[in-house]
């Protein structure tokens, strides 16, 4: 049961990952999720920036020790996602890389955010207001 639920924490830590990178692009269509993603981003960069682990690798590794496998060195980033992005180890430099990469993507997504909310409001006051004959 725990190696199955550290594989579920492999999930939930790709998808919190990829949420951070690209959930500002979900904002125009669900501006409240602002709220969630502003902090998971902050979060996000001040791992990255820190050379920090996430709390969720630890949780994995724990996981994994409990379900009779092995825990793995370094974190989650270096383990499941640069093999897939790049090759070789990361090292701070690079994860700070990685770290401006979610900031930067991020202004953009809110910055395309900003402006359909904007359109959104200005549709909304060019339309005349109805009122109800009675």
């Amino acid at each position: 049961m725990a190696a199955m639920l550290a594989d579920a924490v492999v999930v939930v830590h790709l998808l919190f990952v990829a949420f951070v990178v690209a959930g500002g692009f979900l904002l125009p269509r669900w501006p409240r999720l602002v709220w969630l993603h502003l902090p998971a981003a902050a979060w996000g960069a001040f791992i990255e920036f820190s050379g920090g682990i996430c709390p969720l690798t630890p949780l994995e590794n724990h996981l994994r020790v409990v379900g009779g496998g092995s825990a793995y060195g370094g974190d989650f980033i270096e383990r499941t996602l640069l093999p897939i992005l790049y090759p070789g180890h990361l090292t701070l430099p690079l994860q700070q890389v990685l770290g401006g990469v979610v900031v930067a993507v991020n202004l953009a997504a809110y910055a395309l955010a900003c402006r359909a909310w904007r359109r959104k409001a200005q549709a909304r006051q060019a339309q005349p207001v109805r009122r109800s004959s009675s």
